[in-house]
Order: C-alpha cells, then sequence, then structure tokens
C-alpha cells in the first residue's frame, strides 16, 4: 500500500475515536452525569441519583455485552465490519439526540436513552476496533491505536470545550435557561457524532471475509456455529485468553471511575463548572500522553507501560476515598489524563497482535464482551457499597482490587508465545 493512500485511510480510521468520543465525555462522563443528578434525578432521596446511575450504566454494559460476541461473528461471516459499524453508530446518534427531551425529574426516561445510546455506542466499537490488525502495520500497531484515542481525546474536548461555554453562558447566547443548554449540549453529540462517521464509511476499506458464503438464509445458523467454534478456539489461545481476564479486571476499574467520576464529585459538593472543567483538563492531558504511551512499548514494552497506567490509577482509587474540595478533584482528573488513553490503546494493539486477522471481529467481540461484563460489575459495586453504606467513598477506594488482580494476571501473559500462536493460524488459513 502506498504511502500517502496508507495515511488517507489511517487518519480516516482515527477520525471515528474522534467522532464517538464527544459521547464518550459529554455523555458518558462529564454533562449527563452532572444533569442526572441535579436535574433528571433531583427528587430523588438522598443518595439515589448516584445509585441509579450505577445501575443505569451497569444494565447499558450488559446488554452491549450480550450483543457483542454474536454481531462479531456475524460480522466476519459477512464481511460487514462497516456496515454493522454504521447500524451502531445510527442507533447511538438517534437515542442520543433524544437526550434533549430530557427534563427536571425525568431520570427514568434519561436512564432508558443513556441505555439505548451506550447499546449503540458499544456495539459500533466492536467493529471499528477490530478494523485495526486490517488496516494497520504490524509495526504501527500500538502507534495507529494511540493516534486513535488522542484524536478522541481532541475530538470529545473540541466538543466539551463548546458544550461547557454553552452551559456557563447561556444567557449571553439567548438559550432560556442552563438547564436547555445542557439538553441542546446531548443533541449537539449526535450531530457531531453523525458528521465526524463519515471519513470511515468513505476511506476504510471492508476487510475481506475469509468465509465462503452461503444462502443469506442461513448466514445467522452461521453465525452462531461460527459463534460456538469461535468460543472454543480462543480457549486455546491461551496467553490472548490469560490476557482477556486481567483486561477484563482493570478496564473494568478505569470504565467505572469515566462513569462515576462526575457524579460521585456532585455527591460530595463540587460544582458542575469545576466537575465538566476538570474532565475538560482531562481530554488535553490525553492527547499528549495518549501519543506519549504510544511510543512507549520501543523503550520499555507493551507490557510495562500497562503496569506503569495501572499503578496511576490505583493511586487515583486511593486518594478519591480522601476528596473533599474542588481543586482535589482537578488534580485527580489531570492524573487520569495521564494514563487514560494510554492504558486502553495499548491493550487493544497487544490484543490486536495476538488475534488471527481471519477472525478480527469474533474476537473483538470477546474483547468486548470481557470488558462490557467486567463494567457491569464496577459500576454496580459502587452503586450496592454506596446504597449500603449512604456514601460513595468506600465505593471508589474498592476499585483498588480490580487494578491490582488485573495487573497481576497481566504479569503471567507471554505476549512473544501469543503473537507467534496468532501467526501460525493466519499461515494456515
Amino acid at each position: 500500500m502506498q504511502d500517502k493512500a496508507y495515511k488517507k485511510i489511517i487518519n480516516a480510521w482515527c477520525m471515528y475515536d474522534w467522532a464517538n468520543s464527544a459521547f464518550a465525555t459529554t455523555i458518558m462522563a462529564a454533562v449527563l452525569p452532572t444533569f442526572y443528578g441535579a436535574v433528571a434525578g433531583a427528587e430523588l432521596p438522598g443518595n439515589m441519583a448516584t445509585v441509579y446511575w450505577g445501575y443505569t450504566s451497569s444494565i447499558a454494559l450488559l446488554i452491549a455485552a450480550v450483543l457483542a460476541p454474536t454481531l462479531g461473528a456475524l460480522a466476519d461471516y459477512l464481511g460487514a465490519k462497516k456496515r454493522l459499524l454504521a447500524v451502531f453508530a445510527l442507533i447511538g446518534i438517534f437515542f442520543t439526540s433524544l437526550l434533549v427531551l430530557v427534563s427536571r425529574g425525568d431520570w427514568l426516561l434519561a436512564s432508558l436513552l443513556y441505555v439505548l445510546g451506550e447499546v449503540g455506542f458499544s456495539g459500533s466499537i466492536v467493529f471499528y476496533d477490530s478494523l485495526l490488525p486490517h488496516i494497520a502495520r504490524p509495526e504501527d500497531i500500538d502507534y495507529v491505536s494511540s493516534k486513535g484515542y488522542a484524536m478522541g481525546y481532541l475530538g470529545g474536548g473540541i466538543l466539551l470545550a463548546i458544550n461547557i461555554v454553552m452551559i456557563l453562558f447561556w444567557q449571553q447566547l439567548g438559550l432560556p435557561s442552563q438547564e436547555m443548554a445542557s439538553r441542546l449540549s446531548f443533541l449537539s453529540v449526535g450531530i457531531w457524532w453523525a458528521v465526524f462517521t463519515l471519513p470511515v464509511m468513505r476511506h476504510v476499506p471492508e476487510p475481506p471475509t475469509a468465509a465462503v458464503r452461503g444462502a443469506q438464509a442461513n448466514a445467522l445458523q452461521a453465525t452462531f456455529q461460527r459463534l460456538s467454534s469461535t468460543f472454543h478456539d480462543i480457549q486455546r489461545y491461551r496467553e490472548l485468553t490469560k490476557f482477556i481476564i486481567a483486561f477484563w479486571l482493570y478496564n473494568d476499574g478505569i470504565g467505572t471511575i469515566i462513569k462515576m467520576a462526575t457524579i460521585y464529585g456532585t455527591e460530595i459538593g463540587i460544582g458542575q463548572t469545576d466537575l465538566i472543567g476538570a474532565l475538560l483538563l482531562t481530554q488535553f492531558i490525553g492527547i499528549p500522553f495518549s501519543l506519549l504511551f504510544g511510543k512507549l512499548p520501543k523503550r520499555i514494552g507493551t507490557k510495562p507501560a500497562i503496569y506503569l497506567a495501572l499503578g496511576v490509577y490505583t493511586l487515583i482509587s486511593i486518594l478519591g476515598y480522601f476528596m473533599t474540595e474542588a481543586w482535589h478533584f482537578w488534580v485527580l482528573a489531570g492524573m487520569v489524563g495521564l494514563v487514560q488513553g494510554g492504558s486502553q490503546a495499548l491493550s487493544r494493539s497487544l490484543f490486536g497482535v495476538m488475534v488471527p486477522k481471519a477472525k478480527t471481529a469474533e474476537f473483538y467481540g470477546f474483547y468486548d464482551i470481557s470488558s462490557k461484563f467486567a463494567g457491569i460489575v464496577g459500576p454496580a459495586i459502587f452503586a450496592l457499597v454506596g446504597q449500603i453504606t449512604g456514601s460513595s467513598r468506600l465505593s471508589i477506594i474498592s476499585l483498588v482490587i480490580f487494578f491490582v488482580v488485573g495487573g497481576l494476571i497481566l504479569t503471567t501473559v507471554n505476549e512473544k508465545e501469543g503473537i507467534r500462536v496468532a501467526r501460525v493460524q493466519d499461515a494456515a488459513a
């Protein structure tokens, strides 16, 4: 592939991170959680808004986790990674845009729309991630994955900055209320997501399917047969399986911090401006540090770079227990920005080099289901501990176990053996 064409494809792929990160920042992490606690759940007693948000996040991830492996197998069988990416992106865009209708006391509607938006977001990520091993050269995969996350931080950060201006200066912009400014920010996510999905659809080629096509009527049956085969196959990939278990654990902690940080901050009395502003700081710190993490594997190795990130996350969880002031939240948000994109990008690329190319969507389906089922546990435990104790301080420190145990299991993964097994399978295909 010529360098110019190669770069165009890589940049188009990375733009989908730019597109969908608007959901991850404004909806998942920053504006919607604070809006849920202060407006949609304003009539709920005590810390029940935080509790219900935790359960909402868990339900959304459960549905996405159940769908992921089946969709991955179907995509591989039909050679339809891009088409299914588009379908799920449209689902996410539609239901995210409908959040503009949520007002005071509408916590149930907000939960429902968020669940459906998260299903679209998570489903599209399965197919987006599965394109990575097909488009990136083996020697570039860590950097390309990290570049995607950096682009996501930049795109999500730019829209979040626009949303902050809308919320803080609603009067000067002629908006009827700050509540309406927040609601319009949800609509802006849908528009942003839709517009910047176009490059990946136009310029990234659909990888060829290795399956022999039968009648279209048999596609679903063949999908479940292929899924069953992949479930048994993945057990033969010992190193890949160990990595999935490690990722299952530590990514649960990462995801829970992303989803619960702002509503936890709201509960302990930190204002919306500080919460959203600190998360904007996370976005822009994340841009250079995601790229830096993409370079680290060539110096210290991929696994040591991930260990470094998990050490920082462990410290964040411990310090979160003692957080009382707005500036504490700003410091912790900055620390998250140092490692969030890098830890996830290197995990994605490490997994990608241990996967046979003929089954990328299926295996990324299992990768996704591992993170989604793990993600169910974290917010659910966060919510349950908060419900039992009446405070979420013990909830935040409970996340340490996910980082420690996940890191310990990662130490047992022999990535060189995992890569060798995948290449043998590619040669035999």
